[in-house]
């Protein structure tokens, strides 16, 4: 068409007519980081638990099978069973300020946004955005354009990559770029699982209980599972968990008798990647182990899998057996040490671009 159009009205002419158009005014040169976390349902409810498991479970990162056969699965079963037993026990963990993930994701936000703007100024804007839930990918994606971000940093606030979690969100993100009509220039932080900022902010974490409670018996890591099945296909995500476990026995100076990794939150029937973190309890009480202190690497903030999974129903399950106390370490959430470390991973990752 255009050149149609220069061939009748001469090359010149149609330059001008062009150049005088007008594109609508539009800040812009900021960079903008998104950061990442699963999610969490709005409310402790039956319904809103249904809704948030709803799209959680349909992500086929998340459950790999025939789409038809999980439908019928998910809608007919799993869904008119799960959200209430999973809200209430949501319920136990609920606060004055809602999930525990969303207050927490929402004060690591805030912090590191300050850290960034003594550096930056108001160059650089972050915000938070959950792969399932509120807020979304797409609605943080749309508040970075409007102020102005041609640049893009997506940070998943998981140490340790995964297919299920970071790959899938950035499949989010490329699903709402796709409809843009200019894409921003486009980073993505894959994982930290070695990092030695991060192995650092675990070991003082852990130090820290010691110094407060007296050193546990023993010391258990507990990452989320997945299923062996994704393992066994190339994910390596259960590779990245082994290596932060012995990077922090290492810097704790433990060996692996007192110091061990184990998967947790299996779902469904078929094989885990193991050993299995209540199973591990289970047996170490029947030995008769005593205090445990435990920890949760995989997992950046404070939530449901490690506030009611591990702190209230493997302390059951140890204590039941034959143990001693299960002295849950909180998550690195929003410490100073965490906070430090992840905006000096984001200036790293902003060399160049501000």
């Amino acid at each position: 068409m255009l050149c149609s159009y220069a061939a009748r009205y001469g090359k010149g002419r149609m330059m001008t007519e062009i150049s005088q158009q007008k594109h609508p005014a539009k800040k812009d040169g900021k960079v903008g980081v998104l950061l990442t976390n699963l999610g969490t349902p709005d409310e402790a409810t039956p319904a809103a638990v249904k809704r948030y498991l709803k799209e959680f479970l349909w992500d086929p990162r998340v459950v790999e099978q025939p789409r038809l056969l999980w439908w019928l699965v998910l809608n007919g079963v799993i869904l008119n069973i799960r959200p209430k037993k999973s809200a209430a026990a949501y319920q136990k963990v609920w606060t004055k300020d809602g999930s525990p993930l969303m207050a927490i994701s929402r004060a690591q936000e805030n912090a590191i946004a300050v850290k960034l703007a003594d550096k930056y100024g108001d160059d650089v804007v972050v915000e938070l955005a959950m792969r399932y839930g509120n807020p979304s990918v797409k609605s943080a994606l749309e508040s970075l354009k409007d102020k102005g971000c041609n640049k893009l940093l997506v940070l998943p606030l998981y140490p340790q990559y995964s297919a299920t979690t970071t790959a899938s969100t950035f499949d989010a993100v490329a699903d709402v770029l796709k409809s843009w009509r200019r894409v921003p220039a486009l980073r993505m932080v894959d994982g930290y699982h070695d990092d030695a900022g991060y192995i650092q902010a675990l070991a003082d974490s852990v130090r820290a209980h010691w110094d407060k409670n007296g050193k546990g018996e023993r010391l258990l890591l507990s990452f989320h599972g997945i299923p062996q099945r994704y393992f066994k296909a190339g994910d390596p995500y259960p590779c990245l968990c082994w290596k932060t476990g012995r990077l922090l026995r290492e810097a704790l100076d433990l060996d692996e008798e007192h110091c061990k990794v184990t998967f947790q939150s299996r779902f469904g029937r078929e094989p885990w990647v193991e050993p299995y973190t209540d199973a591990t309890l289970k047996a170490w009480g029947k030995e008769g182990v005593g205090d445990v202190d435990v920890v949760c690497p995989g997992f950046s903030a404070d939530c449901l899998e490690t506030l009611e999974e591990i702190s209230m129903e493997n302390a059951g399950i140890f204590a039941e057996s034959g143990g001693g106390a299960l002295r849950y370490i909180p998550a690195l959430n929003a410490q100073d040490t965490h906070i430090d470390y992840l905006s000096g991973l984001i200036d790293r990752q902003l060399q160049g671009w501000v």
